[in-house]
C-alpha cells in the first residue's frame, strides 16, 4: 500500500478536563487540575498519528463555520482545504476523566449531523487505484450512516481497498446494527474492531469466539484486527493468526487508543504487506500514545 490512504469520518474538537471524582451535584462548581483543548474523533485522531509517523494519507471530513472549525483545520494545513464547510456550529465532545481512567463524553451534534454522502465524493479521487479507503466512526455520523451501504458500493466500484473501524454503535449491539454491519464486512479488506466491539458484533462472551464468527463474513484474503487494550492485539488472514502483547507502560490518557493503533497498523503496511509487523507496530504506537504527554507517537 505506496498509494495515499484516504481517511474518511469524523473530526471534531476535543475538551478533555479532570479528573474528578465524585460526579458533581448540579449547580455546583468543580476545580479539575488539568484540561486540554485539542482535535478529537476517530478520523482526527488517527490523521494526527498518521502524520507523525509520516504517511501519505487524504482526510476526508467536514467542519463547522465557526471560529472552532477554523481552529480545527488549521493543523491539517492544505489536507483540509477540500473539507466541507457546514453552515453550522462544529461538533464539540467534551470529556470529563475519573480517577480510574475511564471518562464520561458529553457531545454536540454541530457539523457531524450534517455530513453526508454528497460531502464525501467531491473529496474522492474517480479512480482508487488500489488504495486503501479507512472508514471510521460511522455512528456518530448520522447522514453518512444512512448512505453507507452506497459509499462502499461506490468505494468499490472504484477500485479502493476498503477497511472499517466501527466504533461503538449508538443503541448498542442491535440485530439491525449486527446485520448492516456484516454486510459491511463482505466487502473490507480490512476490519478493526476492539474486543468489547467484537463480541458485541458477535453477541459472544469471548474475544476468539467472536474471531470465529466474523472472519467468515470477510473476503478471502482479507484481514481481522481485535484491539484488546493493554493485552495487546489479535488479527487473522487466511491461515494466519497474530498474537501481540502490549507492553507494560504508565497508561496518562487512553481517548483514541484505537485511531493511533490503525495508524501504526496502517504506516507498516506501506512498507511491507507482513501481517505481524503491522499488528506489532500499531501496538506500539498505541502504547507509547497512551502513556506520553503531550502525546508521542514515534
Amino acid at each position: 500500500m505506496r498509494e495515499p490512504l484516504f481517511l474518511i469520518g469524523n473530526v471534531n474538537v476535543d475538551l478533555v478536563m479532570g479528573p474528578q471524582e465524585p460526579w458533581p451535584q448540579p449547580g455546583t462548581e468543580v476545580i479539575v487540575p488539568e484540561s486540554e483543548f485539542r482535535v478529537g474523533g476517530a478520523a482526527g485522531n488517527t490523521a494526527l498519528a498518521l502524520d507523525a509517523l509520516g504517511v501519505d494519507y487524504r482526510l476526508v471530513t467536514s467542519r463547522g463555520n465557526d471560529m472552532l472549525g477554523r481552529w480545527l483545520a488549521e493543523p491539517f494545513g492544505a489536507r483540509a482545504e477540500a473539507w466541507t464547510v457546514a453552515e453550522v456550529a462544529t461538533t464539540v465532545s467534551v470529556g470529563i476523566g475519573h480517577p480510574d481512567g475511564d471518562r464520561t463524553f458529553f457531545t454536540t451534534t454541530g457539523h457531524l449531523h450534517s455530513f453526508g454522502l454528497r460531502d464525501v465524493l467531491p473529496q474522492l479521487d474517480q479512480e482508487g487505484g488500489g488504495c486503501v479507503a479507512l472508514l471510521v466512526g460511522p455512528f456518530v455520523i448520522p447522514a453518512l450512516l444512512a448512505d453507507y451501504d452506497e459509499l462502499i458500493a461506490i468505494l468499490e466500484r472504484r477500485g479502493y481497498r476498503i477497511a472499517l473501524d466501527t466504533g461503538w454503535p449508538d443503541g448498542g449491539w442491535t440485530d439491525e446494527v449486527r446485520a448492516r454491519v456484516a454486510a459491511w464486512a463482505g466487502h473490507c479488506q480490512h476490519v478493526l474492531i476492539n474486543d468489547i466491539e467484537a463480541k458485541g458484533l458477535a453477541d459472544t462472551d469471548t474475544v476468539e469466539a467472536a474471531a470465529a464468527l466474523i472472519r467468515p463474513l470477510l473476503p478471502e484474503g482479507a484481514s481481522l484486527v481485535i484491539k484488546c487494550g493493554p493485552r495487546g492485539a489479535l488479527a487473522w488472514r487466511g491461515d494466519e493468526e497474530v498474537a501481540i502483547p502490549a507492553p507494560k507502560v504508565e497508561v496518562v490518557d487512553t481517548i483514541g487508543a484505537g485511531d493511533t493503533f490503525s495508524a501504526g497498523y496502517f504506516a507498516s503496511l506501506a512498507e511491507s504487506d507482513d501481517l505481524a509487523k503491522a499488528v506489532e507496530r500499531g501496538v506500539t504506537v498505541a502504547s507509547l500514545a497512551v502513556s506520553t504527554r503531550p502525546r508521542r507517537y514515534r
